[in-house]
């Protein structure tokens, strides 16, 4: 459906109808690759690229990478501890859920998205989407440790976990790769083998990392990071 570019944008709550004649004044907007000033083109949002600043404005979905610091929790809400959703952008807040959970003291990536089926995707053990953990921890990882991760673990509560993989990288360090989200599964596994966590940072999911991304900073994702975690590898 064709419409006014200028009020296409502004109805976004992206900007205001002020701020999107700036943006459109300081070649900001593009259409379909072409730099455009004229707030008044008729464009059709679900048919065009449209960007700002080089993020596509409407891609039918949004998808944020948080880099999560300590100290917050993966939660909408919580009556007394501080929750992810406050480093979120306002204009967003309303918009997006957590995909899975970091725990209180993890830090690392963390997504964020409006697309039911896709955090479905990322989640469910069925897929096996990977994500990668970098461990500090007490002891240090031995051939047996490395066997009992890739045959699968059941803990003391009985519950059993997927085979893993764990690579040790020195006296206290250990990569984990875990293909589901249990709750608080790495550090349960690593202390069932003798080593407890005393730091843990989430640095890839579904083959996505958090490259140069400050701790505690937001960011859209590209279309073509889009595609990669989609692909679930």
């Amino acid at each position: 459906m064709l419409q006014r570019l200028d009020k296409a944008i502004s109805n976004t709550g992206l900007l205001t109808r002020s701020q999107v004649k700036d943006a459109l004044k300081a070649g900001r907007i593009q259409c379909d690759g072409v730099i455009v000033r004229d707030g008044a083109r008729k464009v059709d949002p679900e048919a065009q690229a449209i960007t700002l600043d080089g993020e596509r404005i409407f891609s039918g979905s949004v998808i944020l990478m948080l880099n999560k610091p300590a100290g917050f929790v993966t939660s909408t809400q919580d009556p007394r501890d501080r929750t992810v959703m406050e480093l979120i952008p306002p204009r967003y807040r309303r918009r997006v859920a957590p995909v899975g959970r970091l725990d209180k003291e993890t830090e690392g990536l963390l997504l964020f998205t409006d697309d039911g089926d896709l955090a479905h995707f990322l989640i469910s053990p069925r897929h096996r989407v990977p994500k990668i953990y970098y461990a500090r921890h007490e002891g240090e990882a031995t051939a047996e440790d490395v066997a009992a991760f890739s045959q699968g673990l059941i803990l003391k509560d009985g519950t059993v976990c997927l085979p893993a993989v764990l690579e040790p990288l020195g006296p206290g360090e250990s990569r984990v790769t875990v293909c589901e989200g249990k709750y608080h599964q790495v550090r349960r596994m690593m202390a069932s083998r003798g080593m407890p966590v005393t730091y843990l940072e989430r640095q890839s999911e579904s083959g996505l990392t958090l490259g140069n991304l400050p701790r505690g900073q937001v960011r859209l994702l590209s279309q073509a990071e889009e595609m990669v975690l989609r692909q679930g590898n």
